[in-house]
Formats: structure tokens, C-alpha cells, sequence
């Protein structure tokens, strides 16, 4: 996810483990891992379903879609304001793995 400033650190393990962690610097990094217990995982299941990420511009989001429909992402929401959620102008998508990502601007559309 190098658009939103972030890359893998770690390859995808045999076990399915994966993580995203800050594209040239320190700091937080996020880990996934398979379910020990069987059961299919879902996005509408229990677990992580939906991260956010975000950024400063609507340019920023719109430019976050793009990269997403290029690298093959199946798109949930194009950009667009959604009212509900406030001041809240954003993209969805799954990533490789079936989770769902949202990228977000607070701000207003630049002149």
C-alpha cells in the first residue's frame, strides 16, 4: 500500500501471516494472522473487517482509488462524500486478502 505511505515488512508467510508497517521509517506496524480454529473467515464475520487510513487531500483518496483499480482491487465505494458519517469524503476496497480498507479526507475540496 505505498500510496498510503505504508508496505509490507515481512512477506506473506506459508501460514498466511501478513503485516503493513510505515514505507521508509519507524513506527506502528499492523499483523494478520490465519484463525487457529476452523472456520471460513468473512468479511462480515467476527475479526477485523475494515481499516481506515487517513489522509490529507480528496486528491490523496482519489489518487488511493486509483492505485487500488490498477492493482486489481475489487472497489466497494468510489470516492464520494458520505453525509452520514459527517464530514466524510472517502474510497473502499478489499485488499488481497478480503479486508476492507477505507481511504478518508476530513477536509474540504481544495480550490
Amino acid at each position: 500500500m505505498p500510496i498510503l505511505g505504508l508496505r509490507a515488512w515481512f512477506p506473506t508467510t506459508e501460514a498466511g501471516e501478513f503485516n503493513y508497517g510505515p514505507n521508509g521509517a519507524r513506527g506502528s506496524q499492523i499483523f494478520f494472522y490465519q484463525a487457529i480454529e476452523p472456520g471460513p473467515r468473512s468479511r462480515h464475520g467476527a475479526g477485523l473487517r475494515h481499516l481506515s487510513f487517513m489522509v490529507s487531500s480528496r486528491a490523496s483518496v482519489r489518487e488511493a482509488h486509483d492505485w487500488a483499480g490498477a492493482d486489481g482491487a475489487e472497489v466497494i465505494h468510489e470516492p464520494r462524500e458520505f453525509p452520514e458519517y459527517g464530514d466524510h469524503y472517502a474510497t473502499y476496497f478489499l485488499d488481497p486478502h478480503g479486508f476492507m480498507l477505507e481511504v478518508v479526507c476530513h477536509s474540504a475540496e481544495e480550490t
